[in-house]
């Protein structure tokens, strides 16, 4: 099965190309970028990261999209659903999450993609419920989730397992949205 390939009015979601890595790479890198990560990464973990995108999306039929802006950048970022590794209350569960490199904040691009993961999620995969989570400090990435129309209960919040217990980023928020919750907030939207 091949990767699906998503446009909207100003991104392409596409499978990953060799030439997306030394862009991706550099994001990564970018301590602004992974502010709310535990560390920038590497060369060779950006490329393992992609490699299991690519394992990921041969699984489960979906992943995380290379994010391209026709005319503007080969390589913005990264969007897409994901099946967390780690065990939480709220697993197991799909996960939306994205990355932009940082000369393309501000432009509304992490919204339009992943409200176009979303729609992928709810109307061709047939998901009733769609998690995002981040770190309790990040407001950009809250702020999407926002947008999107996901909501979050405060019971919901949760020590991340993967970063030692104390550490100044262990504490998550997290966000929910059904399928149902999205048709309302679109038609919201649309009135």
């Amino acid at each position: 099965m091949t990767d699906p390939t998503i446009r909207t009015d100003r991104l392409l979601l596409r499978p990953w190309r060799e030439d997306d890595l030394e862009p991706f790479a550099a994001m990564n890198a970018d301590p602004a970028v992974m502010e709310y990560f535990a560390r920038p990464l590497e060369r060779a973990e950006s490329e393992a990261f992609i490699a299991r995108i690519r394992v990921h999306f041969a699984q489960n039929g979906f992943g995380f999209w290379a994010v391209e802006a026709p005319g503007v950048a080969p390589l913005v970022g990264l969007v897409g659903l994901a099946r967390p590794a780690f065990l939480a209350h709220f697993t197991p569960c799909v996960e939306i999450g994205w990355r932009l490199a940082r000369a393309y904040w501000g432009r509304g691009y992490a919204t339009e993609a992943a409200d176009a993961a979303l729609g992928h999620g709810f109307d061709v995969l047939g998901l009733d419920e769609i998690v995002a989570f981040t770190t309790a400090a990040n407001a950009r990435s809250r702020a999407v989730m926002e947008r999107l129309g996901m909501s979050r209960d405060p019971a919901d919040d949760f020590d991340h397992p993967g970063l030692p217990q104390g550490h100044p980023l262990s504490r998550h928020v997290l966000y929910r949205i059904r399928r149902e919750g999205r048709r309302a907030a679109g038609a919201e939207r649309q009135a």
